[in-house]
């Protein structure tokens, strides 16, 4: 495919937005329908996150008056590679390759109306009618709007952009009916709200509230994709409180019921001046500090998850959780093995949930074998690990939080020290010492010294592999040779 367009020159807001493939990819398409005299619009999130000022989506989502098997007739004239999405549903997707630059993906749907004819989450399905009906089917307001490619024109039959505006999160129409139609929205709402930082619509999170128990029609793995997009926004907080607030948290997630509901059990200081704080604030905020990569944001979920199972008070009044690290671990195995998770998932989060306390122990003092044994310990997952221990922190006092840094940025140094020694160790002589003397039958002497240093330089520059005993032979007999005084 080729295009000499420069994106940005006369596109509109849409297209100049996309990399300049995909916008060529667009252009085309809109261009190809548009002589055919059929309608193609750009729906759904790639509209919300253009009007927001975010970068889109690089995959084109689009929906048109055509009929499927015209969809797939332009888009072959274009060069575009046809595959089956669900051409019942009116979706056909493509794939444009381009001879200078990435795939570029399109899925374009038919016009369609939705109704379900019973309580399963497969709608029955009419092609055609307007794109304001093909709308109407959609979730939210944010991503019930469509821009003409070619023009720019923004259809907003819900009040899409203002919503926008306001920064609410708000159901098409009816929203009861709107989740009954696909419970997986209760969750696509919540996430949503931590990826947008949204706030819900007074009616739409009532709605919620009202239908956590449909959730049960949602496959397991579907749940936990959706749980697994929502821990990494950048709002993580916001969305995990909508899922409390409304009660899908105890649905999905009932394993994180007891946390949410202890409050008061995170012990902050001793003796007289000692308080506790909310395990969920807390837990939030260490999901929300933690960098958003899906098994570390797990892993920061689920690391106190077991302290209401482990609380104890001793006689001096004082909280411990003993063993909550190894209860959390299998606690955290257990729930992502319900919800289907994959299995290295399911093992870097146990892992890093059961080894969380260890570098919050860090003194300076730690010896190179004890930093040795955390790492060998945490293996894979040691960064993670030193992520998820600087993320909880969430003490509002900034020498807290300024010591705990330090001490992980000590600990990380410490680490750092150990791997260049370690790196230097393995840039070695391939001939030790008594190679060498068997090789010459000389005794110990200066001139062992002087070849295995030699040899070393050799390996340091790059000029002789570390394990090459054969080159680094023939080297030490010119070199020992060569030498006025060998023995000395």
């Amino acid at each position: 495919m080729t295009d000499s367009h420069i994106p940005g020159q006369d596109d509109t807001p849409f297209l100049a937005a996309l990399t300049p493939t995909p916008a060529a990819v667009a252009r085309r398409l809109a261009g190809a329908f548009v002589d055919a005299k059929h309608e193609l619009f750009l729906v759904g999130g790639i509209v919300r996150d253009v009007l927001l000022g975010r970068r889109p989506p690089q995959d084109l989502d689009f929906a048109t008056s055509a009929p499927p098997v015209e969809t797939k007739r332009l888009a072959k004239a274009l060069g575009a590679s046809v595959y089956d999405v669900g051409e019942r549903f009116g979706t056909v997707g493509l794939v444009f390759t381009p001879g200078d630059g990435d795939p570029v993906n399109a899925e374009i749907t038919t016009y369609r109306r939705e109704h379900y004819p019973d309580e399963t989450r497969f709608p029955a399905v009419e092609l055609g009618g307007r794109l304001e009906d093909d709308l109407a089917r959609r979730d939210f307001t944010v991503n019930a709007m469509a821009a003409d490619p070619t023009t720019g024109t923004i259809v907003d039959p819900f009040e899409g952009q203002a919503d926008l505006a306001q920064g609410i999160l708000r159901a098409v129409g009816d929203p009861d009916e709107r989740f009954a139609e696909d419970p997986l929205r209760l969750l696509r709402a919540a996430r949503f709200v931590a990826q947008l930082g949204f706030r819900l619509d007074p009616a739409t999170e009532a709605a919620m509230a009202r239908n956590p128990p449909s959730l049960d029609r949602i496959s397991r793995e579907r749940i936990f994709a959706e749980l697994t997009k929502l821990l990494t926004g950048a709002y993580v907080e916001h969305g995990l409180e909508a899922l409390c607030a409304t009660g899908l948290l105890a649905r999905a997630l009932p394993e994180l019921i007891p946390l949410a509901e202890a409050r008061g059990s995170f012990l902050s200081g001793r003796g007289p001046y000692a308080r506790e704080k909310d395990l969920w604030e807390h837990t939030k905020g260490v999901v929300q500090r933690a960098p958003p990569r899906p098994s570390l944001r797990w892993a920061a979920l689920l690391h106190d998850a077991a302290k209401p199972h482990t609380r104890s008070v001793d006689a001096l009044g004082e909280v411990h959780f003993f063993g909550h690290e190894r209860r959390g671990a299998d606690l955290a195995r257990r729930l992502l093995r319900r919800l289907k998770a994959d299995r290295a998932t399911e093992e870097v989060v146990g892992r890093l949930v059961e080894l969380h306390a260890r570098p919050t122990a860090y003194e300076p003092d730690w010896t190179d074998s004890a930093v040795r044994r955390l790492a060998l310990e945490a293996g894979e997952v040691l960064d993670d690990l030193l992520d998820l221990t600087a993320a909880d922190v969430t003490s509002a006092r900034a020498d807290k939080q300024r010591a705990a840094a330090e001490r992980v940025e000590a600990l990380r140094a410490h680490i750092a020290r150990l791997e260049a020694e370690r790196a230097l160790d393995q840039l070695q002589s391939p001939l030790d010492g008594h190679e060498l003397m068997a090789l010459f039958g000389r005794p110990p002497g200066i001139w062992i010294k002087r070849v295995k240093d030699h040899l070393r330089e050799l390996v340091i520059d790059g000029e002789l592999d570390p394990d090459d005993k054969v080159t680094a032979e023939r080297i030490a007999r010119k070199l020992v040779e060569t030498e006025e005084e060998p023995g000395r």
